[in-house]
This record gives structure tokens, C-alpha cells and sequence, in this order.
């Protein structure tokens, strides 16, 4: 485990949790500069702790997976260490700091001949799980990712910090290339923007708003959309999904206060996404499969993301709001 912060140590949690279900997998030690914090998530979970990568590998040649939860400045650095001794890698969201490292990431896990999958949580989360095999032809999403402010991840803005989850999910959902965006940000209580609001317009013809915002009074995560005959309705905190057919009963929904809308509420197995995504990247490393969220998908989500940056960037120098906050 490389990086033990808050989330970081979330992720040397469950490895642990994985290996005392019996799965194929040893926590063998934490990398921080922090020797301090890597020590002490280490006795808690019991392994070593270690200052630097160089001397995780040199210690520990056995390793042969990690998840990178450093700075998003440092991504690229610490998963070619890894790469380069022979470690396939879970990267945390977003992929990179930029484009360019994001094609460095890419480049290097195939010339290195290593998996690379990004931890893009809610890919995992049962209710999106459960939500596939109801896509037909989404054509409308509202979107809302609402979190209290805490001082974590304000190296990048809310874009990249918790629109991207989302946004990673409606660009799988849709599967269509962005043609559109206008977007408005606001720093609040950081010197990042952290209130967004943003709508993106797909080749398709499909129509996304998004929200996110860390300074809110309330913690809420929705995805709702629109496709011909359906509204579905997902609730990322809760894990659940409603799916509301016009003129598809099939008489397994439940008949709602309009006669004609059918209600049915998919199946879904409660689990930490985030156990989920673990054990996804674990078996991906054991058959030498193709990952759930390849490094590609994390690409994909951050040239959005990055777009979308520039797009508030744009719109608040078009009305005078830098002038308001400088």
C-alpha cells in the first residue's frame, strides 16, 4: 500500500480484510514519507512499514501488486517505481495530473507488461452494478454529489476530487463521445473551486447535469436519468435503484399511483464498494485479465475533467468572477 492517509489506509484495511476471508493475498507492507503514520498503520494491521518505495521492493521482491494512494502530483512517479520492479497497480482517482502523464501511465504498463486498473470506486458500488443490465439508450441525467467540507484532497478541485466518480459513470453509461460542455465553479472555503455545476451534451443527443460541491450541510449521492419508456434512479449511498417502465409490466413490478407506470426495485447484494474494487484488482492480477476500470477509462473520465476545469475557468474570467476572488 502506497500512501496511507485517510484513504489509504482505508485500502490496507481491506487487503487485510481480504486475506482473513481467505482470499490468495498477503498485506506484506505501507510506504509514507510519514515513517511515523506508515508505522503505525502497519502494527494495526500487521506488516512493515516503510519510508520509500526503493525500500519496499529491495526488502520485499516477493510484492507483486499495489494500490498508489499519494498526492495525484506524485501518480506517475510512484506507479513507474512499481511498474518498473515488476508490480501491477490500482491507482487512485484521477489517474494523473495531466494528459501527458496519463499517456506516460499508459505507455509504461504496456511496455511493462503490467495491469493497471483505476480506483474509480463507484464502478463497484452494488446499486451501479445492479443499474447495467437496465441501460438502453440513456438520453438524460441529473446528477448530485454533495459532501461536507473536511482539509482532505485539496491538492485538486471538487471536479477532480468527487465529479469525476460520477462522471466516469455516465461516460460508461453513455458511451458516447462528449460534443458539449458549459460549466460554473466556485471556490468557497479552499483556494480550489469547491461548488460546480456543470452540463455536458453528448454526440449521442444524451444531456448530463452535474453538482458536486465539498462545502455543503449535507452528504448526498444520486444519479438519476431518462431513457425511452424508463426513469431509473440510483442512490450511490444507500446502494439501491428504482426503475420506473411505462407500458412494460411484465407483472413483476409493482403498479405505482399511475396505473400505467410500473415500479421495480433491481436486486442488489449489499457490499463495501471498495471491498469490491479490491478483490476485482486482486483477480485481475492473479488470471492476467483486463480490469473492471482500465487505465484508459481513467483517462477518458480525466480529459473530461480537465475540460470541464478550463470550462469554469473560461466562464469566470467571461463574467469578471477571478476578479471577485483575487
Amino acid at each position: 500500500m502506497i500512501g496511507v492517509g485517510t484513504f489509504g489506509r482505508n485500502h490496507a484495511r481491506v487487503y487485510h480484510q481480504l486475506a482473513r476471508e481467505g482470499m490468495p493475498v498477503r498485506l506484506v507492507g505501507v510506504v509514507d514519507p510519514d515513517t511515523a503514520r506508515a508505522d503505525a498503520v502497519a502494527r494495526e494491521f500487521g506488516c512493515r512499514g516503510f519510508g520509500s518505495i526503493e525500500q519496499l521492493t529491495v526488502t520485499h521482491s516477493e510484492v507483486q501488486a499495489a494500490s498508489v494512494a499519494v498526492p495525484t502530483s506524485q501518480h506517475l512517479n510512484a506507479a513507474r517505481q512499481l511498474m518498473e520492479a515488476g508490480i501491477d497497480v490500482l491507482i487512485e482517482k484521477p489517474l494523473a495530473a495531466s494528459l501527458a502523464e496519463a499517456d506516460d501511465l499508459i505507455r509504461l504498463a504496456q511496455r511493462m507488461g503490467r495491469i493497471g486498473q483505476v480506483g474509480h470506486l463507484e464502478r463497484f458500488n452494488p446499486a451501479v452494478r445492479a443499474t447495467i443490465p437496465v441501460i438502453t439508450r440513456p438520453m438524460f441525467f441529473e446528477v448530485h454529489r454533495l459532501s461536507v467540507f473536511t482539509p482532505r484532497s485539496l491538492d485538486v478541485d471538487v471536479v477532480l476530487d468527487l465529479m469525476i466518480h460520477d462522471l466516469d459513470i455516465v461516460l460508461s453509461f453513455v458511451n458516447s463521445s462528449v460534443k458539449e460542455i458549459r460549466a460554473v465553479g466556485l471556490p468557497i472555503l479552499s483556494g480550489k473551486v469547491d461548488i460546480a455545476n456543470v452540463r455536458l451534451e453528448f454526440e449521442s443527443g444524451c444531456v448530463a447535469n452535474f453538482t458536486a460541491s465539498r462545502v455543503s450541510t449535507e452528504r448526498v449521492r444520486k444519479l438519476r436519468f431518462f431513457q425511452p419508456k424508463q426513469y431509473v434512479s440510483l442512490d450511490y449511498g444507500r446502494q439501491d435503484v428504482l426503475v420506473f417502465s411505462v407500458g412494460q409490466g411484465d407483472g413483476s413490478a409493482t403498479p405505482s399511483v399511475n396505473p400505467q407506470i410500473q415500479m421495480a426495485k433491481p436486486l442488489t447484494t449489499g457490499e463495501e464498494p471498495l471491498h469490491a474494487e479490491l478483490k476485482s484488482f486482486l483477480e485481475s492480477v492473479q488470471r492476467r485479465s483486463r480490469p473492471t476500470v482500465t487505465l484508459e477509462d481513467g483517462r477518458r473520465a480525466l480529459a473530461v475533467a480537465l475540460d470541464i476545469i478550463a470550462s469554469i475557468s473560461e466562464h469566470g474570467r467571461r463574467v469578471g468572477l477571478e476578479r471577485l476572488h483575487s
